[in-house]
């Protein structure tokens, strides 16, 4: 079996057994799998207690964990753990059940293909990105603060690898080839731009070179369903595409 949730940003009463009672016949052979936004690897300096006592609850889930990363993410942090092959993807191993789908990877999982990739960019960044070494920083913090301007700050809250390389979305579209191109199932953090223009409106979200990645892939690759997460809703979009958020919902 495998489930899907969106965005979890560290909050995780969703997993116990009341609102996810499925998971009482489940083994490490069943999977669950978050759309970015994880929010367990946070902390600069490396895990936290907090961190650690999710990531061993997780561990101790009869499930295996798997997730994308979304924008909300300690990129250096996720890369600085062990990657692996696995399932005939490269994941990072978090724990040994606990592991993150690199992007552009096309998995075998339960007898499925899932072509996974994570990332996206941030939309609640109206005052910008600052710099901890900024003579001006505390100034520019204060005055953002006093007038509940959203901001990021760099290496702290903000990575710039939320956003994929030229090599990650070329990857991704050579191992999509080696399966002709069709796969059955497709797992992102954010979605292409006509499926944002349609779930926030034309002008809401801004295209970006990854929206317009996915666009291209949508017209490209053969799917059954495509899910993903970052709008923080729960729509079925069409017969293919679920945005999903809060809900537990079953893939396969």
């Amino acid at each position: 079996m495998i489930y899907l949730t969106g965005d979890t940003h560290g909050e995780f009463h969703r997993f116990n057994t009341t609102a996810f009672p499925e998971q009482r016949d489940m083994t490490k052979d069943d999977y669950v799998i978050i759309c970015g936004d994880f929010g367990c690897i946070w902390e600069a300096e490396g895990e936290s207690k907090q961190e650690k006592y999710w990531l061993d609850w997780f561990e101790e889930r009869p499930y295996t964990l798997l997730f994308i990363d979304g924008n909300h993410e300690n990129f250096e942090r996720i890369y600085s753990y062990p990657e692996k092959e696995w399932n005939g993807g490269r994941v990072h191993e978090i724990r040994p059940h606990v592991l993150h789908l690199c992007r552009g990877q096309v998995f075998e999982i339960d007898s499925k293909t899932i072509f996974t990739f994570g990332g996206a960019a941030s939309h609640d960044i109206s005052g910008g990105i600052l710099e901890p070494d900024d003579p001006e920083f505390r100034k520019k913090k204060k005055l953002l603060d006093r007038d509940w301007i959203s901001y990021r700050i760099n290496h702290i809250s903000w990575w710039k690898q939320e956003m994929a390389s030229g090599e990650e979305m070329e990857e991704g579209l050579v191992n999509l080839a080696r399966f002709d191109n069709s796969v059955d199932f497709i797992v992102t953090h954010c979605c292409s731009s006509s499926t944002q223009d349609y779930i926030g409106g034309k002008g809401l979200y801004a295209h970006d070179r990854m929206t317009d990645y996915f666009e291209r892939i949508k017209n490209t690759v053969m799917y059954t369903k495509w899910f993903f997460g970052h709008y923080h809703m729960n729509k079925n979009v069409n017969d293919k595409e679920i945005l999903i958020y809060e809900q537990l919902i079953r893939m396969s």
